[in-house]
């Protein structure tokens, strides 16, 4: 067959095949991320479209957001998700409740695991570690630092962390042994191939970040988004939950 006739045969078959349906576009939370890849194909085959996801941290992806790049679903802590509603960001009365999950730590696979069962035994952890890591731009940076202030040792564990732009810097770097402690969501900690979940916060300094759902104001599909949204309120995605160190709100 000439090659004409082939590129023609090639191109008529082509036209005949049903159009693909375009993306959805969803930005979602660093803390978030672990449940979203596990349901990730079930949820693409619910809603009849692929998706096409950005992940970063809540702050990260608030700046993505304000340079004007479009997306149709946003999944980030629910402070940020207010702040996106108030700046019409966000289409009022489309956001939802997704989940929550504590602060944990983590060290690299196979070292040996510090006691954090109490509020001394977990001063005593830190005090020991030579060194510690945690999300410069993260949500739970807060309450980490909040719980060096309570605990006296706040200038002493100045000088042994060293903070990283993103969880998943954070995290690698226990890993590749280069730091010993990492201090973030345990739903950052449990998915990382290298690094083990000691625990969670003593009920003491534990606090909790929560994730929300919302449609983004200029997205191209709003039909899309809000199946996007009702399939992660489903009860697939809140049996994952608590495998991946998150629990519902």
């Amino acid at each position: 067959m000439r090659p004409r006739l082939v590129l023609s045969s090639i191109l008529a078959f082509a036209a005949m095949l049903p159009a693909q349906p375009p993306p959805v576009r969803v930005l979602v939370s660093n803390g978030f991320r672990a449940v979203l890849e596990a349901v990730r194909p079930q949820c693409e085959k619910s809603i009849g479209r692929p998706l096409a996801i950005e992940y970063n941290s809540s702050t990260g992806l608030k700046g993505t957001i304000d340079a004007g790049q479009g997306f149709e679903v946003a999944i980030v802590t629910s402070d940020m998700m207010d702040t996106l509603v108030k700046e019409r960001k966000i289409a009022a009365g489309s956001t939802v409740a997704l989940a929550k999950a504590g602060i944990g730590v983590g060290v690299r696979k196979g070292a040996a695991k510090p006691d954090i069962r109490s509020a001394e035994a977990m001063k005593k952890a830190l005090l020991n570690t030579k060194s510690v890591t945690y999300a410069e731009d993260g949500a739970s940076r807060v309450y980490v630092e909040r719980m060096f202030q309570k605990m006296g040792i706040a200038d002493v564990m100045k000088a042994k962390t060293v903070m990283e732009q993103g969880s998943g810097r954070a995290t690698a770097r226990v890993a590749d042994g280069k730091t010993e402690m990492v201090l973030t969501l345990a739903s950052e900690i449990l998915p990382v191939p290298g690094i083990e979940l000691v625990g969670g916060l003593p009920k003491e300094y534990q606090e909790y970040v929560s994730f929300s759902a919302g449609v983004g104001s200029g997205a191209a599909n709003g039909d899309a988004a809000a199946a996007v949204i009702k399939y992660l309120v489903s009860p697939p995605v809140v049996e994952a939950l608590k495998s991946k160190g998150m629990e519902k709100p």
